[in-house]
């Protein structure tokens, strides 16, 4: 096994070489060009995709991955908004495959789930998936059978609209983003269970106590360990799967193997960003470059104009760019928890970079993260208090709880604190103490409730927080059409996203989708959603078949996305019309959050 010392050196050496690429001291090692990694575009309304084994050298070290059409990723397949397309995706495997068509609305037999919407294709087997494409922009395509999709089975869908665009643009890229690891997937799984902070190597250190101590005083900062200690967390514990194992792709291409989109200068750019990784969220900026986001999830959105934008696993943004002073520009996207990068370039030609910006500093979780606004509770009295076990309060900052006694919170029983929101004592500025459902209280699967959930609409996220640059964040997002349902919604079904940091357990509502039942909807009605985040990570949360069209904090449709991200500590959400019959999936696209039971089948009855 390699070590990580030789790991972490690696990752950082990207930088340097692409340093040393611009000077001309450095040439790209001829593995960064694998055959595997060179997409292909496929156009028309007849497609056939094959599912097979590849070797490919992404780090330097020969692997396998399984690929589409022998691509990774697999090739952008073309359609036209109005036509019938028709499928046939071969299984070349020695294990069953399987393609789901992320955020395409279609029947429930082609939504490619199975064990829900069909079987799957069996090793040598063929399924042909056909439906009419309803709708236009970009999406992307992936296995949705085990663990598969994190070694290479996913490719993006480039849908042309039948109507004129809202917007005009010269020349078009797709960049998709996803994560490799030498390491099989199951491998990665097996240290989570057994460790589940095993590939976080920004931990706290002595320094950063003593810096702490420096800025914040003794006092608070021996406070705030302590509380991270009593919840067996950790602050810095942003991503599951870091850079220590992973290296960051753009198209298919590491840093040092730079994907390079052309332009002439002058001409407006529109940049298709997909995130197709497993588990890695990325922040993305191109310095030099304003990015106008035009599109999310494929649906126009009201022009936005940003320097950097954060993406979730499993969103698409279109962006619209101009360059014109410089002759090439380095697309960059870093790893939400800073433990890597992705990176390209947009030039006048092959063989140019620019400057490769150095990693934004590590970012640190703090309480009000995670759902508890503690300022606004110093008029808590004690008695009030007893009986709950703090450490399973998400976020408590005891320094700014004055007046409280500490102590006579020990051994607190947290299910008592379902009906605090209505105590005397709370400042009526305080926003409402969440409830929570009895499943999640003395669950061995459940490590945290998040007690004052905001929606956090406005915040670009951890990391991104007054850093000089303007960062798109959700409350920027308005489709430029208005709800298409229009009705209020008849009812609301409120899911919890747990889990349990030790065990990398998760689910929701404290179960596990084994033990689950579905979430049962009428066809044709009109029902809100809300989620609320009971965990420190964030989630992508993606609905199958139908769109999910985000409120804000009055209730006011504000964007329409197949993917709605939800940060820890925060509750939001969305109007769903069923208007498609069938059993459909419902999970965190967080690969392995997936599999380790943070999923629901949702089924449309007559």
């Amino acid at each position: 096994m390699q070590s990580k010392t030789s790991r972490r050196t690696f990752v950082k050496g990207l930088a340097a070489t692409s340093l040393l690429g611009g000077l001309g001291y450095w040439r790209v090692p001829a593995w960064a060009a694998s055959p595997a990694l060179l997409a292909q575009e496929l156009r028309g309304t007849e497609f056939d995709l094959l599912i097979g084994e590849t070797p490919v050298n992404i780090t330097g070290t020969a692997r396998t991955a399984m690929t589409i059409n022998g691509t990774m990723p697999g090739p952008t397949l073309h359609w036209r908004e109005g036509d019938t397309v028709t499928l046939r995706v071969k299984n070349k495997l020695r294990e069953d495959t399987s393609i789901h068509w992320h955020g395409i609305l279609l029947p429930a037999n082609m939504d490619g789930v199975p064990g829900m919407s069909f079987n799957g294709i069996a090793p040598d087997g063929m399924y042909e998936y056909r439906f009419t494409v309803n709708q236009n922009g970009t999406y992307w395509y992936h296995s949705h059978s085990g663990l598969q999709e994190q070694v290479g089975v996913y490719g993006p869908i480039v849908i042309e609209a039948k109507d004129p665009e809202p917007f005009v643009y010269d020349r078009e890229h797709v960049l998709m983003l996803t994560d490799w690891s030498d390491e099989q997937p199951a491998q990665i799984v097996a240290k989570l269970k057994k460790q589940s902070d095993y590939y976080n190597f920004h931990q706290r250190t002595v320094g950063d106590f003593i810096n702490d101590v420096s800025d914040k005083g003794w006092d608070a900062t021996v406070t705030d360990r302590v509380m991270w200690a009593e919840m067996k967390m950790s602050p810095t514990d942003l991503a599951d799967v870091s850079g220590y194992t992973y290296t960051y792709l753009l198209n298919g291409q590491s840093p040092n193997g730079n994907w390079t989109g052309l332009f002439k200068p002058g001409e407006k750019l529109r940049l298709r960003l997909i995130n197709g990784s497993a588990m890695t969220y990325f922040d993305v900026r191109i310095p030099g470059l304003k990015m106008t986001v035009v599109a999310a999830d494929g649906q126009y959105v009201k022009p936005v104009s940003v320097d950097e934008l954060r993406i979730a696993v499993a969103e698409t943004y279109d962006v619209i760019v101009e360059p014109e002073d410089a002759q090439a520009y380095t697309i960059f996207a870093q790893s939400m928890d800073r433990s890597g990068y992705a990176r390209g370039t947009l030039a006048v030609r092959e063989g140019l970079v620019a400057v490769v910006p150095e990693l934004d500093p590590r970012p640190e979780l703090l309480m009000s993260d995670m759902g508890m606004d503690h300022g606004s509770m110093a008029g808590m009295d004690d008695a009030s208090m007893a009986g709950m076990d703090h450490s399973k309060m998400a976020g408590m900052d005891h320094g700014s709880m004055a007046g409280m006694d500490h102590s006579s919170m020990a051994g607190m029983d947290h299910s008592s604190m379902t009906g605090m929101a209505g105590m005397a004592g709370i400042s009526k500025s305080m926003p409402a103490m969440q409830t929570h459902p009895a499943s999640e209280y003395n669950n061995p699967l459940v490590d945290m409730l998040t007690m004052m959930p905001t929606s956090k609409l406005d915040d670009p996220g951890i990391g991104l927080r007054n850093n000089g640059r303007r960062v798109l964040t959700y409350a920027d997002l308005h489709s430029t059409f208005p709800d298409p349902d229009g009705r209020i919604p008849s009812r609301t079904i409120e899911l919890h996203l747990t889990g349990h940091m030790e065990r990398f357990a998760w689910s929701m509502d404290g179960i596990k989708f084994a033990d689950a039942e579905p979430v049962r909807l009428k066809y044709g009605e009109r029902l809100r959603i809300t989620l609320v985040n009971d965990t420190m990570m964030t989630h992508p949360i993606h609905l199958h078949g139908m769109w999910s069209d985000l409120e804000d904090d009055n209730g006011n449709f504000m964007v329409r996305k197949h993917t709605i991200d939800i940060p820890p500590g925060s509750k939001r959400s969305y109007r769903v019309t069923a208007d498609a019959l069938g059993r459909w999936a419902y999970h965190c696209h967080l690969m392995y959050h997936m599999e380790m039971g943070m999923f629901r089948e949702v089924r449309v009855d007559a």
